[in-house]
């Protein structure tokens, strides 16, 4: 599993947006994120358009437009804005880089890939048990989160 600037950046734009719907406040252009987060504005146009085609923000055009959370933040994991950004949350290089087709053929009898699997498994369970409300929550620190958590699958 490798988390690239992509996941991060995307988390920190979820983020400053759910804290803004929770203000009260109306949408925010992407260049007005992007000053606010100090991140570049090239990447912050591409990720909310990812984010957008993924169902968790929505936009609205016009002099006060801009982008806004599409759900609630505790409706919205880290594993979807991941995948949302990424199109993946691990990737297994025998998937990606195959180094021998018939060794790694999904229809293989590999000794290795069922152990990537159940990783895939644990890390997509708990990507998916921390919403973004959980880490917007002021009174739960990130090390009690992460130790809720590692009861997961």
């Amino acid at each position: 599993m490798r988390v690239t600037t992509w996941t991060e950046y995307s988390l920190i734009i979820t983020i400053h947006l759910a804290k803004r719907g929770r203000t009260g406040r109306g949408p925010v252009a992407a260049r007005e994120l992007a000053d606010t987060e100090r991140l570049p504005a090239d990447y912050v146009e591409q990720i909310l358009l990812r984010l957008r085609r993924a169902g968790l923000v929505e936009s609205v055009r016009g002099a006060k437009g801009g982008y806004f959370l599409a759900r609630e933040p505790s409706a919205i994991s880290v594993r979807d804005v991941m995948a949302a950004s990424e199109h993946q949350t691990f990737e297994m290089n025998c998937d990606s880089h195959q180094v021998d087709p018939e060794r790694c053929a999904p229809t293989s009898a590999c000794t290795i890939r069922p152990v990537w699997q159940a990783l895939q498994r644990r890390v997509d369970d708990f990507l998916s048990s921390v919403s973004l409300g959980d880490l917007m929550k002021e009174d739960a620190p990130t090390n009690e989160l992460i130790s809720l958590s590692s009861s997961v699958g």
